[in-house]
């Protein structure tokens, strides 16, 4: 029977907590120090409770106060980002970093370096040209962000918002070692296992269903926020040991894809690059989706092809998660295995019921270890995954599904 993606999809409930997301913004500017905060304080679900001009005040201050999101300029005189950012981490390891950055191909490579040492996000930086003067769409973004990642540090702090909560009855499951959402899903009797996970779904049940029989023939991988810190774990564990081709979506504009594609390359031991169209899809190798474009796998003289197309944005997003997952589903069905990890919204969500509807298998990265339980909470409520696992156990399992379908 078809799931409804309406109905997988649960919707976050209303925050009951008067108390605002505590930021703080660090530039060396006074003009945008102050377009980011009226940006931010325009909602009432945030308080901006310091500004400060360099990285050194702002590890003074997180030490002091309690800070739930910091945005945090790159360049900046007395102490840079780069250098303030481990110490603000080590101050306040519950605190959540937006990195704001330049559409430079030096500021790409600094925001992904930066979070691969652990900033959550990144925020192109506004500029005189752009949107100091209004910036509607920077605004969206600049607020969404700030307040996906409040809701996670609250988690963090263990404090309770609608958008991010954890039941005492999920606290002494887990810590009584009941993970029956890291296992395959699989009962002596080949039944789906049952558990309930709290957070941004609610006290949501996750229903596992079995995997595919068939031997994947490719990994399919989307992400978002907090992805790229995630696909340097996974893919560097993971690469080297499979032969199939890897697609990946992570929400990126241009130049940053490039960079991220490069550090990938690095970090997992095998070629990635941005998916070029018409190149063929072969083992090995790791494509990942442009900036502003979505990436799709077709057919061309019988061989899989990498396909590029600008078509409207699904989700807010090009590229889209969804878009790539659907062309996976066409054209390798059951052989497709599909990794949703952390991330806002519920890009992904459609395109893994696609993958499942096709008789492919779908896993995703759980809660406790996401920087943000929107994407991969919304597959694994919705229930179309076979695991539903730590970050750390991504690889491995990865690695039991391909050796088991081959026996």
């Amino acid at each position: 029977m078809a799931i409804s993606p309406t109905k997988a999809g649960r919707p976050a409930a209303a925050r009951h907590s008067p108390d605002p997301y505590r930021v703080m913004i660090v530039d060396d500017s006074a003009v945008v120090r102050g377009l980011l905060a009226r940006t931010l304080q325009a909602d009432p679900e945030i308080e901006v409770v310091s500004t400060v001009p360099n990285g050194k005040a702002a590890v003074s201050l997180v030490k002091r106060h309690s800070i739930d999101v910091v945005v945090l300029d790159i360049e900046m005189p007395v102490m840079n980002g780069m250098d303030a950012l481990p110490l603000i981490l080590e101050a306040a390891p519950n605190t959540k970093v937006i990195m704001a950055s330049t559409l430079t191909r030096r500021g790409a490579s600094i925001t992904i370096e930066a979070m691969a040492k652990g900033a959550s996000d990144f925020i192109p930086k506004p500029s005189a040209s752009r949107e100091l003067g209004a910036g509607k769409d920077f605004g969206q973004e600049l607020v969404a962000k700030v307040k996906a990642l409040g809701a996670a540090a609250w988690a963090a702090h263990g404090r309770k918002s609608a958008t991010s909560t954890e039941s005492d009855e999920a606290r002494t499951r887990e810590s009584s070692g009941d993970h029956a959402t890291r296992r395959s899903g699989r009962s002596s009797a080949g039944s789906p296992k049952r558990s309930v996970q709290s957070g941004l779904y609610g006290q949501a049940p996750i229903t596992l269903r079995e995997p595919s029989a068939t031997p994947p023939r490719v990994l399919a991988v989307g992400a978002s926020t907090g992805g790229p810190q995630a696909l340097f774990k996974v893919l560097g564990a993971l690469a080297k040991r499979i032969t199939l081709p890897i697609l990946i979506t992570q929400h990126m504009p241009a130049t940053f894809t490039t960079i991220l594609a490069e550090h990938l390359a690095r970090t997992a031991g095998v070629p990635c690059a941005e998916g070029v169209a018409g190149e063929p899809v072969v083992g090995g190798r790791m494509y990942l989706a442009p900036g502003d474009y979505h990436m799709t796998v077709g057919m061309a003289d019988g061989k899989k092809v990498i396909r590029l197309n600008q078509e409207p944005p699904e989700n807010f997003c090009r590229p889209a998660v969804d878009v790539m997952l659907r062309s996976v589903a066409t054209v390798y069905g059951s052989a497709g295995l599909t990794l949703i990890m952390t991330g806002m919204g519920h890009d992904g969500l459609a395109g893994s019921l696609k993958m499942v509807e096709a008789g492919g298998t779908v896993i995703a990265q759980d809660e406790a270890s996401s920087v943000v339980w929107g994407m991969p909470g919304a597959v694994a409520t919705g229930g179309l995954c076979s695991a539903v696992l730590p970050l750390d156990f991504i690889s491995s399992h990865v690695m039991k599904l391909i050796e088991e379908a081959r026996r």
